[in-house]
This record gives C-alpha cells, structure tokens and sequence, in this order.
C-alpha cells in the first residue's frame, strides 16, 4: 500500500517546471517509444524532455534531435547509472526544474504515468514518488528474481525507515526541495540509496502502482541476477552506514566484549578448581577480543565524527544549491 507522509499541501500553484530525463546507453531503437510516450503537457505545463547520454556509440543522440530534444547531457565514456542521474538532476535544477521525473531509454517504465506519477508531489503529499511495477506480475521475471525483489525492498525499507513495496524501481519523480537534499556517492545505482537517504532525512515518501512495458533487452547494469544482489547489498550497507555507522560499531564491540568474556570466565573457573595447566591460552583469547571490542567502539566514535562533518557538508551543499537556483 502507498504510504503518505502529510506536508503542506498545493505548493505548485504558479507556473512550474517539469523535467522528464532519461538516461541512455545505445537506445537509438527504443528510444523513439520512449520519447513518444512522455506527456507534452502536464496540468498546463509544458514538459521538458532531457537525454543523459551515457557514453553511447549509436545514434541515441540524433534520435533524440530528431524528435525536437533540446536538452542534453552528454558523457564520452560510460559513466554509469548514478553518476548520470546525479548529473541529470543537476542540469534540470540549474535550468528552473521544479520536479524531475526519471525514466529508461529502454522503455521499460510506462511513460503515459508521468502525469500521475508527479500528482502527489504537486498536491503536496509527498516530495519523491515511486513506481510501483508490482514486480510479483512481472512475467519475465522469475519466481528467484521476484523473491530477491521482495527481499531487497524489505532490507531498504528496515534501513530507511520506509514501507515500500518496489525499491529499486527507476520509474520515480522528485520535488526541487528533494533534490536539493540528496547526493548521490554511489557509482552502482541511485535507487536504493536516495530512498535511504530520504527516509533517513524526512523526506516524504510514497509510491503508485504502475505496470511496465514489454522486455526490450537485458540489463546493462549487471552481467547477471548475482552481481545485481551484490553491488545492491553493498550500495545498501554503505548508504546506511553513512547515517548509522554506530549501530555497525556497536554492535560489534558488545559482541566482541562478551565473547571476550567467555575466556576469561573459563581461566578464572579453571584457577579456581586448581585444574592443571597454566590456560594462559584462555587469558590470550581474551585479550584478543577485548581488544577488538575497544577498537570497534573507537572505530565507532571516529564513523560517528565522520557523519556530523558529512552532514555539515551535505547542508551546505544544499544551501549552494538553493543559492544557484535564486
């Protein structure tokens, strides 16, 4: 179910600025689908279409042209995903964008959705908005796929705070005032980790239901299912652990300090009885862990630092944005 987080209501009640952009890699083929598809007019505003070509070799580009694009990011070699959303986003904010909405060039998302994809946010019911693609109905995905799908938005969901259904889905719209607050740092994908960092800075949240189009290729984003859990489990850990590292860190040094424990019982209890031996190994054991118990609260207390200065230099770099846009 979509969750709503109230915040003030009716914001766009001016002429506002909507950017649709789509990143692409060698889309010169479903490009045209794509670009057909987006809206021209949403709520008597105009639709701006911005193409972040991500190092394509094909004619992605003149496609674009063709269909009367006018506005471009262009890297000349593959930059990946979350470098060419994050670059995307700061284009549209440079040029008066007030929401951004990001899609495929592979014309997996539905397109024709935007307009609803945008409402909560122009209603003032939330800030960022997900496609849900109910990927349980998804018939190319397989049951493995399907579970590992629930399984990721369920560890997203625990890490930010949040409740919803399809974390990894592309298909998303962000407010201006979103977009101010998010940075993205990870070089795999930008998903998992602006819904942890949303969910972690009250940003409110929600999502709509929406089915997708038909598979038009396989992902270029992994190789295959594994290397997709691994590189989304490890943005997941890192983007988390950049809001609470103290949990990691404490738990660890409780852990380590109780088994450290342990040996130490044992030597005691071993003295005690007057059992033969010297069990200084037990005393060694000890010391081990407990040592990595003091390093991990102090390695605890060090991330901790890191956060309040990364939280410092995340607030003025939204004030330099803000400062950009007036």
């Amino acid at each position: 179910m979509p969750v709503f987080y109230p915040i003030s209501s009716k914001r766009y009640t001016n002429v506002m600025k909507i950017f649709v952009q789509v990143p692409c890699l060698n889309e010169e083929k479903t490009l045209p689908a794509v670009l057909e598809s987006i809206p021209k007019i949403i709520n008597g505003v105009n639709v701006e279409c911005l193409i972040i070509d991500d190092g394509s070799t094909d004619k992605t580009v003149e496609v674009a042209k063709s269909y009367g694009v006018q506005h471009f990011v262009i890297h000349k070699q593959n930059m990946g995903l979350a470098r060419s959303f994050q670059d995307g986003v700061d284009y549209a904010l440079a040029h008066g964008a007030d929401i951004v909405v990001n899609t495929d060039g592979d014309n997996q998302y539905p397109q024709d959705r935007i307009d609803d994809l945008v409402q909560p946010i122009i209603d003032g019911e939330a800030d960022i908005v997900i496609g849900d693609r109910q990927t349980s109905k998804i018939a190319h995905f397989s049951p493995f796929k399907k579970l590992m799908q629930r399984f990721g938005s369920y560890v997203v969901n625990k890490a930010a705070g949040t409740e919803l259904p399809d974390a990894a889905s592309g298909f998303r719209a962000y407010s201006r005032e979103a977009l101010y607050r998010l940075t993205v740092v990870t070089k795999f994908s930008y998903c998992m980790e602006t819904i942890i960092q949303a969910g972690n800075k009250g940003i409110p949240i929600t999502s709509i239901p929406v089915t997708t189009n038909k598979k038009t290729r396989e992902s270029r984003l992994f190789k295959n299912i594994w290397q997709h859990m691994f590189k989304s489990m490890g943005a997941i850990l890192r983007s988390y652990l950049m809001y609470k590292p103290y949990v990691l860190f404490t738990t660890l040094g409780v852990t380590f300090g109780v088994l450290g424990l342990i040996p130490f019982v044992r030597y005691l209890a071993l003295t005690i009885s007057d059992a033969p031996g010297s069990h200084l190994q037990s005393l060694l054991l000890g010391a081990v862990l407990m040592t990595g118990s003091f390093l991990s609260f102090a390695l605890g207390v060090l991330a901790d630092l890191i956060r309040i200065n990364r939280t410092l230099l995340e607030t003025q770099l939204e004030a330099t944005r803000r400062s950009a846009k007036s």
